[in-house]
């Protein structure tokens, strides 16, 4: 009887071992952030990362910055707007919007300033000051940089699949757009395709 029971135990041990090694196992490794990582076909970080390069290249080698330069004789004063996703898929914009902003500002060629709710979160703070902060350190209402030129942008998609085989065509169209007079002074597309292949598994 004892016998029998230990062998039972014994059984259920090793079960629980086979199963426990046959099981899903995950392995983690690091990469460099500018690494291209493209698992799913979908617009990722990399996507963000490259069509921002390239937007603010362009727009930065327009005609429109000489212009203003000399017409004005300082640099322009920019502000990105809203980037609105006409795609077919969930995109999350906000970072898309923060790689054009640290392209802008790191180029030097144009001077920024911070989007609506980062003034609204400001200013709550200057008139905060106006009753607590000394008159050495308060800061003065109605100081702001106004913005010369607004950034807008849309980003949409067009998907064709068949057979297990789907092909993603990425369009991101951004304007400069002047907020005195609201003329176009740029506008860029960028295009990105991608073919996603999945065997024995439909769409």
């Amino acid at each position: 009887m004892k016998l029998t029971r230990l062998l039972l135990i014994c059984g259920i041990l090793l079960s629980m071992t086979a199963f426990i090694a046959c099981g899903p196992s995950r392995s983690v490794k690091r990469t460099a952030v500018d690494t291209t990582v493209d698992l799913s076909g979908r617009w990722n970080d990399t996507d963000a990362r490259l069509v921002a390069e390239e937007m603010v290249k362009d727009s930065l080698s327009k005609p429109w910055l000489m212009r203003f330069n000399r017409e004005e004789g300082r640099r322009p004063v920019v502000i990105v707007g809203l980037v609105r996703n006409r795609s077919s898929e969930h995109i999350e914009t906000a970072g898309f919007v923060n790689d054009i902003e640290r392209e802008l500002i790191n180029s030097g060629e144009v001077r920024f300033v911070a989007s609506a709710k980062q003034r609204e979160e400001i200013r709550r703070e200057l008139e905060s000051q106006q009753s607590y902060a000394s008159e050495e350190t308060m800061k003065r209402l109605a100081s702001e940089t106004g913005a010369d030129f607004m950034m807008q942008g849309v980003i949409t998609s067009t998907v064709d699949a068949v057979s297990g085989k789907r092909v993603v065509l990425y369009q991101v169209d951004m304007e400069l757009i002047s907020i005195e007079t609201t003329e176009k002074v740029w506008i860029g597309t960028k295009k990105i395709k991608k073919v996603i292949e999945q065997k024995s598994v439909g769409w």
